[in-house]
């Protein structure tokens, strides 16, 4: 990668930083303080402390984050907290300046949902930018680099551990809304951050390997790979054929495959991510189609 590009790159990760902490601070401005969810990390704490001692949650997420901010700075590194640093000093900042929104959410059921899905969708693009946006977000992160689990899991671990504290403070009912919030959250992170997607994996065994491949290369216009597979049963060779197709494409060649080879043995599997050419490089090599 050339220097511009790597420049262009890491703009592009600040930018999905700045993003997704504005999409973070709305949530919890429009669906979360308004219906006293505290659903976990900083912001839960600052949710806490609004309700027992009126402290803005703005001042108390910016305070407790820089002792975080150091933390994930030693353990993750400097690229990552220098994009942090923009995410922490974004959250607050965004809560300050929309602290008094006209439009907010008093219903805990819709607040659950549609702010959980907020916060993951803004959490997960700050997380696909390699940044953070401080508090529990932070540690969360420190707990995925040590222990392998995704980033949904570490933020539905960190995170519970502060919504059973908020019982002290709030009743059992707005605690399990809050319980159901970051269940939402961290699997609408996990889904951001695997940008899953319509595209299907196709595994073929046919008896009519030479027609299959002309089809899907000239009539679905797709690539393909072969592999030589052993049947469990009839210990014979065959040739199992992969590729991965868009979903209309995946309806065409399940058509097709019916009229050429209905004795196939097909097996049609979600992908969730696709990287390389035709996906996320163009599909013609040195030309934009």
């Amino acid at each position: 990668m050339n220097i511009r590009s790597l420049r262009q790159n890491t703009l592009f990760q600040y930018g999905q930083v700045i993003f997704g902490a504005i999409l973070v601070a709305i949530a919890y401005n429009m669906f979360l303080l308004p219906t006293k969810l505290a659903a976990g990390g900083i912001s839960g704490v600052s949710t806490i402390l609004y309700e027992m001692y009126q402290i803005t949650p703005a001042t108390t997420q910016f305070a407790i984050n820089i002792p975080i901010f150091i933390i994930g700075w030693i353990f993750l590194g400097r690229d990552f907290s220098g994009k942090s640093l923009v995410g922490t000093f974004m959250v607050p900042f965004v809560i300050w300046l929309t602290a008094d929104m006209a439009f907010t959410v008093t219903n805990p059921f819709l607040a659950t949902l549609y702010g959980g899905i907020l916060l993951g969708v803004g959490l997960g693009i700050v997380y696909r930018g390699n940044g953070s946006t401080g508090g529990t977000a932070a540690l969360a992160q420190i707990l995925k680099k040590f222990t392998g689990l995704s980033s949904g899991y570490s933020q539905l671990i960190v995170d519970g551990l502060v919504v059973i504290t908020s019982l002290y403070v709030f009743n059992l009912e707005l605690t399990l809304y809050a319980l159901m919030c970051i269940f939402v959250t961290s699997k609408t992170i996990d889904f951001i951050q695997l940008r899953t997607s319509s595209s299907k994996l196709i595994l073929m065994i046919t008896e009519k390997e030479d027609q299959i491949r002309n089809m899907i290369q000239h009539e679905i216009n797709r690539g393909l790979t072969k592999i030589q597979t052993v049947g469990g049963y009839s210990e014979e060779e065959k040739t199992m054929i992969l590729c991965v197709v868009d979903q209309s494409e995946a309806v065409l060649l399940k058509k097709r495959l019916e009229e050429e080879d209905p004795s196939a043995f097909v097996v049609f599997v979600n992908a969730s991510d696709i990287m390389g050419r035709g996906f996320s490089l163009d599909k013609y090599y040195g030309q934009k189609l």
